[in-house]
């Protein structure tokens, strides 16, 4: 054991001892000497909060939160520390914030019980004093594994729960808990059929059922979690806020947008002080094009919480839209106290540096972006070197010799027309004038491909520096080849009209266009490109709902960009005239002139409408989604160049061979 843990130990021992003051005296020594311990700087929170030190334990836990936004335990204390300052509502937050990160933590689960019960605030009681009777139901064992799950500790939770799974067989919330496990690490397939098996053996398990239903919306099976959030709203009850918003999000999913509207409104007027359920459907309003209506929801959000990040990131991210100065110096409020929770600020930062860049105050701008992105990637699990093997590996199997023995082999359907690239790169553009187009349907950003390379990759199959996918393409029969192109088609299906074409705009698949060619010969790829400087600094501006986690930083970012255009380029060179590359400059220089271009690569007669393409009516739900409903402009292309004084780092991780490639002319 080091010595800062075992100072550590002999801290809390202390503490138990009620003797606080040798325990901050210890503390203080380890985080002279370690200024990153994260445990002991929350055991310092510890202490101090047995002191009756308010102020200084929550300093000290938003230190410990700075570093690690998702630590339930450091809400609890938080909690603990604003109720001993007589901050009722902020200890509510605080202890809500934690059962969201961990929802093991019994002690906090009955603080709210005790919180809610002395506003009477009965239906915000139930649930809690469900959960607690359900907490205190569970073998020991299961707790613990929750609470490894809300650590991230997804090796203890899985070797903790395989072990109570080995004596206890059928344990419905056993599987569930594995199949969570199973879920963060991204093995959707084997979460899937746990969770199918949990709802046979009990189908009655409501949260089974929720979870299996929210799992199929995640790898976008919208169809089957729609049935599944049907049985849900007739057996469990209309009642239910978590069943009625589950429906209310597979009715988006399957395109019911109207029936969708429906089930929030309802949960709106049920609980009229909820302020999640405003956003949601303001969400739903803003990728039909209804701006004006999604935000008035949003602006009622933030009325209903002081401190609803997402609302404010989410008006930020309606792009026209600008924020009044009482918004500015509420959210500016928002983000300097103490009691907002670290999503909340994270949301908020992004929101500010929107606001400021609006109002060209771009110096105050990019502090805030900076320092929502800085919150951010503290949590985020983007490994350059990992990035940096699956580029090799895909150079090193996917050669042109390879690919060419295997030509033909796969499903000869023309249909998909496949738009990779980076995020901000002007690919939502390229989707809405393709879509445009009679002969095709815009669809979403599918997980299709992606779930497939997950699928051949499996788990703990990779050699060090090896990885099994796409190596396992070697040895794999040709036939399944086929099979994965045809499975890809019909899973498809149920986001397609009745168009003979269609568009899947996931931008990730640019690391699979090999495996592409081999299930896929006859689609189309087109690789959305855009000047690096702006589409990376479009992209650290960008809070983007999930994924994307190279992009909040700027060397990752920048980094991430090269190791695209190299893997772009091994493309060029083993599927000559497989990929079309366009560039959003010439698209905003020549717009007719690349549109015949984009058709004529696909095949398709040229029809006038694509080139109105901000008339087409649609669902999109990227934060391009109002930019492609106005005409193209020019305003966009050299933002960037307002924030170039901060961009250093940017501009070293690309290198100036990618930089001077892509040279923009006055």
């Amino acid at each position: 054991m080091t010595a800062a843990r075992t100072a550590i130990r002999r801290a809390r021992e202390l503490l138990g001892d009620g003797r606080p003051d040798g325990a901050c005296e210890l503390l203080h020594d380890v985080l002279d000497k370690d200024p990153e311990n994260s445990d002991a700087r929350y055991t310092l929170a510890v202490a101090q909060r047995h002191r009756r030190r308010w102020s200084e334990a929550l300093d000290t836990l938003e230190q410990v939160l700075a570093k690690r936004p998702g630590y339930g335990r450091a809400h609890q204390e938080t909690g603990y520390n604003l109720l001993g300052s007589q901050n009722y509502a902020g200890a509510s937050a605080a202890f809500e914030r934690a059962v969201a990160a961990d929802p093991s933590l019994l002690n906090s689960w009955k603080c709210l019980a005790r919180l809610y019960g002395g506003r009477t605030d009965h239906a915000r009681l139930k649930p809690v004093l469900d959960q607690i009777e359900f907490l205190e139901g569970l073998p020991p064992e299961l707790l613990t594994v929750i609470s490894y799950l809300s650590e991230h500790r997804l090796d203890d939770a899985e070797r903790l729960c395989r072990q109570f799974l080995r004596a206890h067989k059928t344990h419905v919330e056993g599987m569930r808990l594995l199949a969570e496990i199973a879920t963060r690490n991204g093995v959707y397939g084997e979460a899937e059929f746990l969770l199918e098996s949990c709802v046979e053996f009990e189908p009655e398990h409501r949260n089974a059922r929720i979870q299996y239903a929210n799992l199929l919306l995640r790898v976008q099976k919208f169809a089957p979690a729609y049935e599944q959030a049907e049985i849900l709203l007739r057996e469990q009850g209309h009642d239910l806020a978590v069943v009625r918003s589950l429906h209310a999000a597979a009715c988006s999913g399957v395109g019911k947008s109207d029936a969708a509207i429906e089930s929030y409104e309802l949960l709106m007027q049920r609980s009229p002080g909820n302020h999640v359920f405003p956003v949601s459907l303001a969400h739903i309003h803003k990728a039909s094009g209804d701006i004006d209506a999604a935000v008035a929801l949003y602006r009622k959000a933030y009325r209903l919480k002081r401190d609803h990040g997402d609302a404010y990131w989410s008006l930020a991210n309606a792009k026209s839209y600008r924020f009044t100065d009482e918004e500015l110096e509420r959210m500016t409020a928002v983000e300097a106290d103490r009691a907002t929770g670290a999503d909340d600020r994270i949301h908020t930062c992004f929101a500010l540096g929107k606001a400021y860049e609006d109002r060209g105050e771009f110096a105050r701008s990019f502090e805030y972006y900076a320092r929502g992105n800085a919150l951010r990637q503290a949590g985020a699990r983007h490994d350059p070197e990992h990035l940096r093997v699956r580029v090799d590996s895909q150079i090193e199997v996917c050669t042109a010799k390879f690919l060419a023995g295997r030509q033909g082999l796969g499903c000869g359907a023309p249909d998909p027309i496949f738009i990779v690239g980076l995020p901000r790169s002007g690919s939502t553009l390229l989707e809405q004038i393709l879509s445009s187009h009679s002969q095709v349907d815009g669809t979403m950003e599918l997980h299709n491909i992606l779930n497939l390379a997950r699928r051949l990759r499996g788990r703990g199959g990779d050699r060090p520096g090896s990885p099994r996918y796409p190596r396992i393409l070697t040895g794999i029969d040709d036939s399944y080849f086929r099979r994965f192109g045809e499975q890809f088609i019909e899973d498809t299906r149920a986001y397609r009209g009745s168009a003979p074409r269609f568009i899947d705009k996931m931008p990730n698949n640019f690391f699979h266009i090999g495996l592409i060619r081999l299930i896929l010969p006859n689609a189309r790829v087109i690789d959305a490109r855009r000047h690096p400087m702006a589409c990376c600094f479009s992209g650290f501006k960008q809070l983007f709902g999930e994924g994307q986690e190279f992009s909040y930083g700027l060397r990752e970012i920048g980094n991430y960009y090269r190791q695209y255009v190299r893997l772009m380029d091994h493309w060029d060179r083993a599927l000559p005239g497989f990929v079309l590359r366009v560039r959003y400059e010439d698209v905003v220089a020549d717009l007719e002139g690349q549109v015949r271009r984009l058709l004529d690569f696909c095949g398709l007669p040229f029809e006038p409408a694509c080139l109105a393409f901000h008339r087409t009516e649609r669902s999109i739900r990227t934060p391009s989604a109002e930019q492609v409903r106005q005409p193209i402009y020019r305003s966009g292309l050299e933002q960037w160049r307002h924030y170039e004084p901060w961009l250093g780092p940017l501009k070293q991780a690309l290198g100036e061979e990618v930089r001077e490639r892509y040279v923009i002319e006055a």
